[in-house]
């Protein structure tokens, strides 16, 4: 199982709209809209790397209001 959290800067006025549709998604165990440099932040999960990519690409990315998004996969070290 791999995980991330996702960091996600939307258009003006869309975090709360964002981060309700994105909470929808399946592989989304958490999304919040937050304050300072973004303005969603996600976590999710996905059986593989490859997986968690199109999540992000083929799902998350397509929510209308997102305008960048940065993945950073949890690692334990």
């Amino acid at each position: 199982m791999v995980q991330a959290y996702i960091l996600i800067q939307t258009e003006v006025g869309k975090a709360a709209d964002v981060a309700r549709e994105i909470s929808g998604i399946q592989g989304v165990t958490l999304a919040e809209d937050v304050t300072g440099p973004y303005d969603v932040i996600v976590r999710a999960e996905a059986n593989n790397v490859d997986e968690l990519g199109k999540l992000v690409v083929a799902q998350i990315q397509s929510v209308e209001g997102i305008t960048r998004t940065l993945t950073c996969p949890i690692v334990h070290i």
